[in-house]
């Protein structure tokens, strides 16, 4: 999720954890603890693009990091606030935890997903909300800033805090059963059209719950299609975009295309383009509601030296006009 989203839920677990002996500090320490995690952003200086972006929301996004990283943490803010004798280390500590520890756990039901159980090479996406939604974020931040102006001793200030712990965990699971109605609907018209496919993936469109998309895998190619929750119309799904994977084959010992690969889970069509190849990762979905049309989000621009070495340059496909895009966007929320 996007930082605004991680401080306030860190803030929130931090008073719910020691709220009532420490007030605001909780507060504070807890949105503190709740971006830390996503400091292996930092790792772009240390390390090519390719790798760090691989990477991401993997050890850092780990129980083993949150169990690692909370006694540290807790000896830190203890030797801060030594003056504090009502809280021990082991309460610090135990402040740390669940504020880091919630981190990964939120982030895992977006697209991208966390290495939650990193070293394992297996990652939680549950797909379910996007990245920045207001509807999570907004309600939950109001009521955070009440349980702010509140002082410590005053029972309201606990009560306002779980109202927004409540609400925003609600709203999550009800994004869920979203989730579960569209793909429902997705199959519907995959088998109104007759079409077959090997894997189906669906996630929220950008800033809402109530518009989904799909991108299906078939034996040559993928397609992709809308729903949102107020459409009285069948799903069409566009053209097949052809996989052409064959034309990696000659580099696929070489590591920055298996590193892609993983990057991309799988999800990844290769185009030929003046003479090189563009790596397209196609997770994150379209630009745009054509689903003919629109262009995919990003893709990777292979380079191939003299010795046959591949290496990769990140690209964005140019967007002239984002307030048509996002006007098509909320327009098609409304159903079709």
């Amino acid at each position: 999720m996007d930082s605004l989203t991680q401080i306030v839920l860190g803030a929130s677990v931090g008073e719910l954890v020691l709220g009532k002996k420490i007030g605001n500090k909780a507060i504070l320490w807890g949105a503190i603890a709740g971006t830390i995690p996503d400091l292996d952003v930092l790792l772009r200086y240390f390390t090519d693009e390719i790798s760090a972006t691989e990477m991401h929301r993997g050890f850092s996004h780990s129980i083993i990091f949150a169990v690692l990283i909370a006694p540290i943490l807790g000896w830190l803010a203890k030797r801060i606030h030594f003056k504090i004798n009502e809280v021990s280390f082991k309460d610090w500590t135990k402040l740390f935890f669940w504020t880091t520890v919630t981190h990964p756990l939120l982030d895992a039901h977006t697209t991208w997903g966390t290495q939650f159980f990193w070293p394992l090479n297996y990652r939680l996406a549950y797909q379910n909300i996007f990245v920045v939604d207001p509807l999570y974020t907004l309600p939950f931040l109001f009521f955070l800033i009440l349980t702010f102006c509140y002082k410590k001793e005053n029972s309201l200030r606990s009560k306002f805090n779980k109202i927004g712990l409540s609400i925003s965990t609600t709203y999550l699971v009800i994004t869920i059963l979203f989730k579960w109605v569209s793909f429902n609907e997705f199959e519907k018209g995959l088998k109104s059209q007759n079409i077959s496919y090997l894997e189906m993936d669906t996630k929220p469109s950008p800033l809402n719950s109530i518009l989904w998309s799909s991108l299906i895998e078939t034996k040559n190619g993928y397609r992709t299609a809308y729903y949102s929750l107020f459409d009285n119309k069948e799903i069409t799904y566009s053209k097949e975009f052809p996989k052409n994977h064959h034309l990696l084959e000659p580099y696929m010992d070489q590591k920055v295309i298996k590193q892609l690969i993983d990057i991309s889970a799988g999800w990844y069509r290769i185009e030929e383009d003046n003479g090189k190849l563009l790596f397209w990762d196609l997770r994150f979905g379209q630009m745009g509601i054509d689903v003919n049309n629109s262009t995919f989000l990003w893709y990777y621009e292979l380079n191939t030296d003299e010795n046959g070495n591949v290496s990769a340059i990140k690209r964005q496909p140019e967007i002239k006009n984002f307030r048509l895009v996002f006007k098509e966007l909320f327009n098609r929320i409304k159903g079709n």
